[in-house]
């Protein structure tokens, strides 16, 4: 499928190098959590060797159709979002690869409705087979509903007013439908913005990520990979806004450390799960070239040999 949308993948080496713990002809299973346009996905399958196999997933009906364009048969994609892992048998994987980040396509493209910079519909769902829209939800969701999801995924301090100005121009005019509408709105009501950032920004972000479930569907995949992953297998994940981040962190971190039961204090404590490896940021060169890769954060962890 031809676009006039391109996209650069974020931490590609360093991902790939982390993915694979520097082998050139990776064997096993590997999973690509987050498809995307594939930038990762076919690195991976550079490295691998030919008894080596990539699962990917992705939720996104077109980045289901850029898959179809790699011919490969160590490669396959599920129209699924990367939550479904869990649905991979146990010990299977040797290695799994989330990048969380929205794709170039996705946002660039107006009729997805992600950004504030393009005139569009205000869907910002990642599967556009199913679900409610941004617009659809905000046509009936209650004013305290709409504060909460501001405040809680855009770590917006302006939360309430929003709200209340999106549910009084519902009550005078009618629903929002669109991207420009909604970011004129809260424009007018945000006085004060942290310099270059759109008044917007947050706002546009909790939206996207309440309604695709982002912070509840990333839980799942995470506690999933203690599952599907092997003995040594690696996991790494590329997140791109602290919220994010902090969940990657601290699941990495709880299982990281072995467990004692205060009700038996002489009982051998149970293994940890995981081996914390490498915290990554991208180059100055690579935020340059690609400014979308800026606040990119990539935390790369080991399946430990016991549970």
């Amino acid at each position: 499928m031809n676009t006039p949308w391109t996209h650069t993948t974020v931490l590609l080496r360093e991902a790939v190098e982390a993915l694979l713990s520097g082998s050139t002809a990776a064997v096993g299973t590997y999973v690509d959590a987050t498809f995307g346009r594939g930038g990762h996905a076919r690195a991976i399958l550079a490295r691998l060797a030919p008894e080596g196999r990539l699962i990917a997933f992705d939720k996104d009906a077109e980045a289901v159709a850029e898959a179809a364009r790699i011919s490969d048969a160590r490669f396959s994609i599920r129209h699924q979002g990367f939550r479904s892992i869990g649905e991979l048998p146990d010990a299977s994987v040797a290695g799994l690869l989330m990048d969380l980040g929205v794709s170039s396509p996705q946002i660039d493209n107006p009729v997805r409705g992600f950004s504030f910079r393009f005139d569009g519909p205000l869907d910002m769902r990642m599967d556009t087979t199913r679900g409610e829209s941004v617009a659809e939800w905000l046509a009936t969701a209650e004013l305290q509903q709409i504060a909460e999801v501001i405040r809680d995924y855009g770590e917006e301090r302006f939360a309430v007013q929003i709200a209340k100005a999106i549910v009084a121009r519902r009550q005078e005019r009618g629903p929002i439908s669109t991207t420009t509408e909604l970011a004129e709105l809260v424009a007018g009501t945000v006085k004060t913005r942290e310099p270059g950032q759109n008044p917007a920004t947050r706002t546009f972000q909790a939206f996207r990520i309440f309604i695709n479930a982002e912070l509840e569907e990333l839980q799942q995949a995470l506690e999933a990979s203690l599952s599907v992953l092997q003995p040594g297998g690696r996991l790494a994940v590329i997140s791109f806004h602290s919220l994010e981040d902090r969940i990657v962190k601290q699941f990495i971190a709880k299982h990281s450390k072995e467990v004692y039961d205060r009700r038996a204090p002489f009982a051998a404590p149970k293994a940890m799960k995981l081996r914390a490896l490498e915290r990554i940021k991208p180059s100055e060169a690579e935020v340059s070239g690609n400014p979308r890769a800026r606040s990119a954060i990539l935390r790369v962890a080991e399946r430990t040999e016991a549970d």
